[in-house]
């Protein structure tokens, strides 16, 4: 039942235990509501029964009503644990399993990120997680105790009289019929709910992330128009679900009803037969004011829970997906990266690297460069094992990357990318990123070494000073710098550099270099740039074109070779000679 559970309802061990004691106590709690329509029923056939036999005494009032209120307090303590292991046990689930997902996020390659959009992905973190989490607390465990609760009464009805007993309960496995048969329908329409809630959440992000654009290009009523296009559908498809759903759920609900009239007829042909008395005809008149109640509710419950499985999915999705893995503790020999005839394609698109093969020697300086599309920023990620390559092998130190842990590999990796990504926080916090541990000496030391001292100097409250989301009271240059101040602060044996010092200017890019060629003394140093004098310097110059290694070596080497890198060379030089 546990392992079931489980495996259903994306439930760790605890959460499914936790769920089936909500279930327990649900349905106790639901047997103690008999209680006081027990003490009814008894009270009302004693005074029946008196005045049918004519000799009525007149029952014991406070008898009965001592016996309410002893029924009253043993319920509260079974209705206060219900709650306690119900709601208590979901809510700690929930947020066990945002961490879990959270966690399994950390650990997926690039790869995965690259096919779902973020909108998607906090989809399922917030909104799925919440209709999950509803549903365990008001649906699955209230469904549960209110089957084992209609179980445990038809037993005892039927023990006292088969006919009325199914004259009573035979309207549900119809109703239920009608909700199980529809489930399709209704499983369709909530896909599409949840299908234009991801797309709004998208556009909704989209927008926020461009605003500056739309605006700049007067983009801003189209754009809208768009966006509020979105927003209506998911408004369209939520009204479309409930309706679905409510339509044949209320078609159950009525039908249900009809049993309290069968009750009432059966119950009447029997009586007027002799076959039952006075008292049991009462007692199950009271059981079918009663005992719908809980049925509606297995209806409704069942309902939300077709709509919670459709959530579920979505994140066993992501729960399932293939993590990388490897040896947690790995000793390298030295951090030579070696390419060893690697070839790699994106899922459903055509290679992007075909026999790639070089190595990046430790002390050295290695440039990757080439047009745009060439696979110099995938050879960069690659080597960080970002992704898993399809054909060939990497490798550092002499161990193939593939089989070393992720998070292991990189703490021996600084990287600085092309598009920098900063936090609404300080900027010694936003620097100490590259170490955890690092003093605040340390960090200031990294931020002179990459040329932020000045600016940071310039701020408000200079290092303490909080620079907005992503940065966003720093210039293109200034975020880049940080983020080469993290990476000089970590100080991992290999260093790359993506496209660092696009965001710089002449000054300052010289500056920079200077500052990387103080950090790569003994270090393994991988630079993918556009600006030619920026990998002039480099040891060696590795030429990719249409993924493929066009050209290897030099400056000097290539530009007497006259190839593709002489031609991008020259072509540089042209472009800053130009004028308006």
């Amino acid at each position: 039942m546990i392992t079931w559970m489980q495996k259903k309802l994306a439930l760790s061990k605890k959460g499914a235990i936790g769920l089936i004691k909500g279930m327990i106590w649900s349905a106790l709690s639901y047997l103690t509501l008999m209680i006081p329509m027990g003490i009814l029923v008894v009270f009302v056939g004693e005074v029946l029964d008196s005045i049918l036999s004519g000799n009525y005494e007149g029952a014991n009032l406070f008898f009965y009503i001592a016996l309410i209120v002893i029924a009253i307090i043993v319920m509260i303590p079974f209705h206060s644990l219900q709650y306690g292991s119900v709601f208590i046990a979901t809510y700690e689930e929930s947020a066990n399993k945002r961490i879990a997902l959270a966690k399994k996020l950390r650990q997926l390659p690039l790869s995965f990120f690259g096919q779902r959009d973020v909108g998607d992905l906090t989809t399922t973190l917030m909104s799925d997680c919440t209709g999950m989490e509803h549903a365990f607390s008001h649906a699955v465990p209230q469904l549960g105790g209110a089957l084992i609760y209609t179980v445990a009464v038809t037993c005892m009805m039927i023990a006292i009289n088969i006919k009325m007993a199914i004259a009573l309960f035979w309207v549900f496995p119809v109703s239920l019929f009608i909700i199980l048969a529809t489930r399709g329908l209704q499983e369709r329409a909530g896909k599409k709910y949840l299908a234009a809630s991801v797309e709004c959440a998208d556009g909704i992000q989209e927008c926020l992330e461009t605003v500056r654009e739309i605006k700049a290009y007067n983009y801003k009523n189209e754009y809208l128009k768009k966006l509020f296009a979105k927003m209506d559908e998911v408004e369209k498809a939520k009204v479309r679900s409930e309706l679905t759903t409510d339509a044949f759920l209320g078609m159950g609900q009525v039908f249900l009803r009809f049993g309290l009239v069968t009750v009432i007829v059966t119950g009447g042909s029997l009586l007027f037969k002799g076959e039952i008395s006075l008292t049991v005809y009462f007692m199950f008149l009271m059981a079918a004011t009663r005992i719908y109640d809980p049925l509606s509710g297995v209806l409704a419950n069942i309902a939300e829970i077709f709509t919670a499985k459709l959530r579920i999915e979505r994140m066993q999705e992501i729960e399932n997906m293939e993590v990388l893995d490897g040896e947690g503790d790995v000793n390298v020999d030295g951090y030579d990266i070696c390419f060893d005839h690697v070839g790699f394609s994106y899922k459903d698109e055509g290679r992007v690297l075909k026999d790639v093969s070089f190595v990046a020697k430790q002390g050295e300086i290695t440039a990757l460069v080439g047009p745009s599309g060439s696979g110099k920023s995938t050879a960069a990620k690659l080597a960080a094992r970002f992704w898993d390559v399809n054909e060939g092998k990497i490798t550092l130190g002499g161990i193939d990357i593939k089989t070393v842990n992720p998070e292991e590999l990189l703490k021996n990796f600084s990287i600085v990318f092309q598009d920098v990504v900063l936090f609404d926080n300080t900027v010694m916090e936003n620097i100490r990123v590259g170490r955890k541990d690092a003093t605040d000496d340390e960090v200031k030391a990294a931020a002179k070494a990459a040329q932020c001292s000045e600016f940071i100097e310039h701020l408000p409250n200079g290092y303490d000073t909080v620079i907005g989301e992503n940065g966003a009271m720093l210039s293109g240059g200034e975020r880049q710098r940080l983020s080469i101040a993290r990476a000089i602060l970590k100080n991992a044996p290999v260093i790359l550099l993506d496209e660092a010092t696009a965001s710089l200017d002449v000054e300052n890019e010289t500056l920079v270099q200077k500052a990387i060629s103080r950090l790569i003394t003994g270090k393994t140093v991988l630079i993918i740039a556009h600006r030619m004098r920026t990998v002039a310097g480099a040891d060696k110059i590795i030429v990719l074109k249409d993924g493929y290694v066009a050209e290897q070596g030099t400056s000097d080497e290539l530009n007497k070779k006259g190839g593709i890198y002489k031609r991008m060379v020259e072509l540089q030089r042209e472009s800053e000679s130009w004028e308006v």
